[in-house]
């Protein structure tokens, strides 16, 4: 199951064509073909080199030796530029071996290595790792740093096909993407990286047009988990979910006293 990219060409003419590219600023050598491909992994590249801040159209064009008016024939706008950066990086999951698509050893197993696959993804990617986990989600439920439609319908299948019941997988969705977000983000901080920096300045109008086109336009049938949980998915119980692993957190911590 392929989810759709969300970085395309505005038509299908535009994406066969290809540019060719010479060089820019020493950063690139002989002549190359100018893709949708290139141009986020040179995104992704510039945002490692030299931060999200100056990730722009004409830094961008001159590291791969073209016109900035060039890169519009693939994205629109710099948003869309990350949003397709974002989804590139995320790429890296479906490429480790090591990461399990479906719960075949069991589903203790399915979420560790998921887990070890997404700390992978963190520090391969240090500066753009931010970026994904900060980025206006196309609706709410949609909780970074698993911010694909696949995984998410992958992880929300892989609990239901254990026995795990409907509120019970949402609730276990919620916690572990909130334990992984939190983990990576100190774990990155904790290696100097300046997170705080990296977060890009975000168009509230922009997530917002986003989030209502996902949640009420959206065709979620290519995703079952996600359809059969969708109103679950929706409902908010932040303060609930916060009290609870309040509790559970100072439960650990006496557990840790009094061994």
């Amino acid at each position: 199951m392929n989810e759709p990219p969300s970085v395309a060409p505005s038509t299908a003419t535009e994406g066969q064509r290809h540019e060719t590219t010479t060089p820019g600023n020493g950063r690139r050598s002989g002549r190359g073909r100018l893709d949708l491909s290139l141009i986020l992994k040179a995104g992704a590249d510039l945002i490692e080199d030299e931060s999200i801040h100056h990730l722009s159209m004409r830094n961008l064009a001159s590291r791969l030796g073209v016109q900035a008016m060039s890169l519009y024939r693939y994205v629109p706008s710099r948003d869309v530029l990350i949003d397709g950066i974002v989804d590139l990086v995320l790429q890296d999951l479906d490429a480790n071996p090591d990461v399990h698509k479906e719960p075949v050893d069991g589903w203790e197993e399915f979420v560790r290595r998921l887990s070890y696959g997404f700390r992978k993804v963190a520090h391969d990617h240090p500066q753009v790792f931010p970026v994904v986990a900060t980025r206006p989600a196309q609706a709410p439920w949609i909780r970074p740093p698993m911010r694909s439609l696949t995984w998410i319908d992958r992880f929300l299948g892989a609990l239901r096909e254990s026995g795990f019941s409907a509120e019970a997988t949402v609730r276990a969705y919620r916690a572990y993407s909130s334990f992984l977000l939190g983990h990576l983000l100190l774990e990155l901080a904790g290696d100097d990286v300046a997170i705080s920096d990296i977060i890009p300045d975000a168009s509230g109008t922009e997530g917002a047009t986003d989030q209502a086109t996902l949640s009420e336009e959206a065709d979620l049938s290519e995703f079952p988990s996600i359809s059969e949980l969708e109103s679950l998915l929706k409902e908010n119980h932040s303060r609930q979910e916060f009290e609870r692993g309040l509790e559970e957190t100072i439960s650990w911590m006496a557990r840790l006293r009094d061994p």
